[in-house]
């Protein structure tokens, strides 16, 4: 994978894979970037996007709704596809993604993206409000944590998540001190990017499975959905891998539990209740966490009782 800082450097890596012509896909808050382009397609998430035929590659500017719709249309066309991440999503560095329509609710999901350059850049975080940064801080967060213990872990994942956990857990404060804080944003940006390529080498596991089981059936805000899932998925799996759980606590400077919760907190994430999830609803949604790939990849799958519990725990 490609991977640049500025915004400057797009032209030129655009140039290096071979687009000429690209297809943008970008809320229109990005209209005002200076991007190369062929179109602009501005409804994001989509389901489906209208790809022009002169187009010869993507990309894809924003969150990970909006990197999403770029892999999944990259994977429909074949084309390839550049992202320009505005979050800490770290969805930057995988084949795989989420379908969702416009009112964020998951339609469904594939691999097959062809992503072959990131280009990051600190000023389009500046803006980032409260809530959206310490919610996909904690996502990138969570690749870190999961990355360590995940089935699919190897040494260079793990080399990736014990640089970027340190990263996180020491900027977020920062950034959520004082949200103008470059220097402290650049350094959680720099952490997610650590924390993507882990989760790109590596894979998701139950938290994951928990925060995509409650974030696409409501709508949810996938970064927040982690924020809450984290701490209760590091403590079951602690009675599993307790050194991959003791190093990851370690790396981000304390109890792996408490240190993710505490750093959850910062955010204003507690409880499920506070996303009028009804209390009704969990044992459905357990089922449902129980079958997805990143349960699935734990080092023991969790059975729809025991995410049950832990859904109570965090409501």
């Amino acid at each position: 994978m490609i991977v640049r800082w500025g915004l400057g450097e797009l032209a030129g890596t655009l140039a290096e894979v071979g687009i000429a012509q690209p297809l943008v896909i970008a809320s229109e808050r990005w209209r005002t970037l200076d991007v190369p382009q062929v179109s602009w397609w501005s409804e994001v998430p989509s389901v489906h996007v209208d790809v022009p035929a002169d187009a010869d590659g993507i990309v894809a500017i924003g969150g990970g709704s909006a990197i999403d719709t770029g892999k999944h249309t990259s994977a429909e066309t074949g084309l390839p596809v550049v992202h320009v991440p505005t979050t800490y999503s770290g969805a930057e560095w995988t084949t795989f993604y989420g379908v969702r329509s416009p009112d964020r609710v998951m339609r469904g999901g594939g691999a097959g993206a062809r992503p072959v350059a990131i280009v990051y850049d600190v000023d389009l975080t500046l803006d980032l409000p409260r809530d959206q940064t310490a919610g996909t801080a904690m996502n990138a967060l969570a690749h870190c944590a999961e990355a360590l213990y995940v089935a699919g872990h190897s040494p260079a994942g793990d080399e990736q998540a014990l640089v970027g956990a340190p990263l996180i857990a020491a900027a977020l404060p920062r950034v959520l001190a004082d949200l103008t804080d470059r220097a402290a944003r650049e350094d959680l940006l720099r952490g997610a990017m650590h924390g993507g390529h882990a989760l790109g080498l590596a894979g998701l596991a139950l938290a994951h499975a928990m925060a995509q089981a409650l974030g696409g059936t409501y709508g949810l805000p996938h970064g927040a959905m982690n924020a809450l899932c984290l701490a209760p998925a590091l403590q079951f799996n602690a009675q599993l891998v307790p050194e991959a759980v003791e190093r990851f606590g370690a790396a981000i400077g304390g109890d792996a539990v408490e240190r993710s919760r505490e750093l959850a907190l910062l955010g204003g994430f507690e409880r499920l209740r506070q996303f009028g999830i009804p209390e009704q609803d969990l044992p459905a949604l357990a089922a449902a966490t129980a079958q997805r790939g990143g349960n699935q990849a734990n080092p023991r799958p969790a059975t729809p009782t025991e995410i049950l519990g832990l859904f109570q725990l965090m409501y």
